[in-house]
């Protein structure tokens, strides 16, 4: 049996329908940060959450999507609590059906984005784990 695609096409698919939490970081550093859309729950939102992110749980996306997206070819993550949540697969789905087509899933969501180590807000607000030393590298040691 023939595959449909070839490990390359798969491959380069996936990072461009993927992004990690570095790699996030960095375009938000370099000015060209997209919408960020947190899928989660209320709860789960004030518990924390990336900064500059918009809180649009997936049963209100496709209502609200167009306060914050003018265009369906806007540059969008989506993200959830982590890799067990598919919420964030779902939100992209949702959005590519409604013909958005520069949407991106955030691998590892919030998670992952608080174990490396950069900036987190809650209600209570902002802060910042240590890194992870099983996620990002640490800093050298004097």
């Amino acid at each position: 049996m023939t595959p449909f695609l070839s490990a390359a096409d798969y491959f380069a698919a996936k990072l461009a329908y993927e992004t990690d939490p570095t790699d996030l970081a960095a375009e938000r550093a370099s000015g060209t940060a997209p919408l960020v859309i947190d899928t989660r729950s209320a709860a789960s939102w004030s518990q924390g959450r990336i900064p500059g992110a918009v809180h649009i749980p997936n049963s209100e996306l496709e209502a609200r999507i167009g306060d914050f997206a003018s265009t369906t070819d806007a540059a969008i993550v989506v993200y959830c609590w982590g890799p067990g949540c598919n919420g964030s697969t779902r939100g992209a789905l949702i959005l590519a059906s409604m013909g958005y087509t520069n949407v991106r899933e955030l691998i590892g969501g919030f998670e992952y984005w608080a174990r490396e180590g950069f900036a987190t807000v809650s209600d209570d607000g902002r802060g910042r784990r240590a890194p992870d030393p099983l996620t990002a590298p640490l800093p050298p040691t004097a």
